[in-house]
């Protein structure tokens, strides 16, 4: 009579990451992200000589060219999907 092999005990599962229950770096982060993203825009605003360009001047320079709109909708939809869809996993379970 042939061995019985039960083949589920040789496959490792992999154990599940926790989150952090406070991400501190990711806040710290994201508010000098945000805080060089608003100092930039304020000194393009307030300096007179036009040395810094305004966001919306950057923009409108890239979108100028159609890889430039592209890039820019690439980088938009990538940011997205890492802000908004990345985390939320029972909208992909089966």
């Amino acid at each position: 009579m042939p061995a019985v092999i039960d083949h589920t005990q040789c496959v490792p599962v992999p154990e599940e990451v926790g989150v952090a229950q406070h991400p501190v770096i990711g806040y710290i982060v994201w508010a000098l992200l945000f805080g060089a993203l608003f100092a930039w825009e304020g000194l393009a605003l307030t300096y007179k000589f036009g040395d810094v360009p305004t966001l919306s001047a950057t923009f409108r320079a890239i979108m100028r060219y159609p890889f430039g709109r592209w890039a820019l909708f690439a980088v938009w939809l990538w940011f997205g999907w890492h802000l908004f869809v990345r985390g939320w996993h029972f909208l992909l379970r089966a």
